[in-house]
């Protein structure tokens, strides 16, 4: 026994079939969602150890305040959507300079961030350089 199905059903069908089948398959709307990725991701360290680890954390250091402030801060200069995401992250490896702020695709780090950074690592984000002060050197880097 074979199924019709009506025009307005072919149709439809016709709309979601990519939808459904994109996963499987390259095409135009994988650009479309590569185009909405943001052009810098701040991956911010807010790992926890135990109070007595030699290595410290950057969970004590402050990084979710440092975290809800960045995230904040992008938002709210309208630079969300499409220039930056803030995101949390565990263990960046850099705990000799934590609180750490890892900037992809640029891979650099900032350390030993504050909440009176954040307004400066923004305006960096916006002019395209970033706050030298800020910027882990190789020496520093002990992780």
């Amino acid at each position: 026994m074979s199924q019709q199905f009506s025009e307005f059903e072919v149709k439809r069908l016709l709309l979601i079939w990519p939808l459904i089948i994109w996963p499987l398959t390259p095409g135009s709307m994988y650009s479309t969602l590569t185009s909405l990725q943001r052009k810098r991701y701040l991956l911010v360290c807010i790992n926890r150890r135990a109070e007595d680890n030699p290595k410290g954390c950057c969970a004590a250091k402050d990084s979710e305040e440092v975290y809800r402030a960045l995230k904040g801060e992008v938002a709210t200069r309208g630079l969300a959507k499409l220039e930056a995401r803030v995101c949390t992250s565990s263990c960046l490896d850099q705990c000799a300079t934590g609180v750490t702020v890892l900037v992809e695709p640029d891979h650099f780090f900032y350390g030993r961030v504050t909440v009176a950074d954040v307004p400066d690592i923004v305006d960096g984000l916006v002019t395209g350089q970033p706050v030298k002060r800020l910027v882990v050197t190789a020496d520093q880097n002990e992780g």
